[in-house]
């Protein structure tokens, strides 16, 4: 997957710098390389020693280190790679990368670079989700840097939430995509997520209890294994992923066009919560209580049927994969659903108000195909989404 790439390996002070002693076997198993660079904060976590032992390299610290200056100057060391990693990306050095200082060697590196850089952030919850780290990611993200992860969970501080880095497998698939490696190089996926924003007024709409969150995290699993993603994302609570393409679209009707303007693809999964029906006699003024205690009547319409027309229309994508929401009979249900949409796969969950999946972190599933139906356990949208992308890319193999 990694033949002959050359990674250079920034580490950075944290916890999680423990990782990266996994990260470099498996991108050597792979078949890349790495040079790796230890920042002081670093050494504070992993030996040089442990690290170019496992790398089979020097490790390099020292900005003013004349000998190596001599041997390789930074500006070529930070050139000689095909993409530079850093793992773990503490809030200090993406403030450095996103402000441009240089008063380290991995700064220096990062800034004098003309080659593509991954990060995977690692921090306390506080510091990732603090306005000054977000700043900072959206500057980096505008700037080309590609991120992966942090995960969600049981952090060293004892606290529970975002900024745990994402485990040196996930790294290593992000270090392929990047470098147009994977088992889905070369291919296009359509995705869809979220709600759609159907209008009442101009202040009101009609609306699912979408968070976008599992559609986000398939995205990011496709482009993990190499595929060239178009997300297409109604007005949704979570990011969008870096690294695919993003139509963000408000309407059923936006989100149809935007479908047919992606095609062709060779995949389309079709995760997003499209409302069924909009509200025909919508005003473009705000509706006003007047006294009477007479409610406006609101007339429906019915939607686009995106799902159908992909499946059953004239560029059909290779794989179309449906999304079954259901409070009852779920599986009996989605396998209706899967022969009247045509789709090729319905991944089903139970959404019932008790079970805490809609708008949550977990889900529970069960991929419905041609070859019956297969339950899935409990498990993050992460871990589902890594799932569902290994077998899009077996059929599409």
């Amino acid at each position: 997957m990694l033949h002959g790439k050359r990674i250079l390996l920034i580490v950075g002070g944290g916890i999680a710098a423990y990782k990266s002693l996994e990260l470099i076997r498996l991108v050597q198993k792979a078949g890349g390389t790495v040079t790796p660079v230890l920042t002081r904060a670093g050494a504070e976590f992993v030996t040089p020693l442990s690290v170019s032992a496992l790398a089979g390299a020097k490790v390099y610290t020292d900005l003013f280190d004349l000998t190596d200056e001599a041997e390789m100057g930074h500006i070529q060391l930070s050139r000689a790679a095909d993409l530079l990693v850093v793992a773990p990306a503490t809030a200090d050095l993406m403030a450095k990368m996103a402000g441009g200082r240089a008063d380290d060697l991995a700064s220096t590196l990062l800034l004098a670079t003309d080659k593509r850089v991954l990060v995977a952030p690692a921090m306390n919850v506080r510091m990732w989700t603090h306005p000054a780290t977000q700043r900072n990611l959206a500057v980096l993200r505008d700037d080309g840097v590609l991120t992966v992860g942090p995960n969600e969970g049981d952090m060293a501080c004892g606290e529970y939430g975002p900024g745990r880095m994402a485990e040196p497998a996930e790294i290593v698939a992000a270090i392929a995509a990047a470098l147009g490696g994977g088992p889905l190089a070369g291919k296009h996926v359509i995705v869809t997520s979220g709600p759609t924003h159907e209008p009442i007024d101009p202040v009101r709409y009609i609306a699912n209890r979408s968070s976008g969150a599992q559609g986000t995290a398939i995205a990011a699993a496709l482009r993990d294994l190499g595929a060239r993603v178009t997300f297409v994302t109604g007005p949704a609570v979570m990011p969008a992923p870096s690294g695919v393409t993003v139509v963000a679209v408000q309407t059923a009707h936006d989100m149809a066009t935007a479908v047919a303007v992606a095609l062709p693809a060779d995949a389309a999964v079709m995760a997003a919560a499209v409302a069924d029906w909009r509200v025909a006699n919508a005003t473009g003024q705000k509706m006003k209580k007047d006294g009477s205690g007479k409610a406006p009547v609101l007339e429906f319409a019915e939607n686009p049927d995106i799902l159908v027309t992909v499946s059953k229309g004239p560029g059909r994508p290779r794989l179309v994969v449906g999304f079954a929401a259901e409070t009852d009979d779920v599986v009996a249900h989605a396998t209706a659903k899967r022969l009247r949409k045509g789709c090729d796969w319905i991944v089903a969950n139970d959404v019932s108000a008790d079970t805490g999946i809609m708008g949550g972190t977990e889900n529970a599933v069960t991929l419905i195909s041609d070859a019956g139906s297969e339950v899935w356990p409990r498990m993050s949208k992460t871990e589902v989404a890594r799932r569902l992308a290994a077998r899009i890319a077996g059929a599409l193999a």
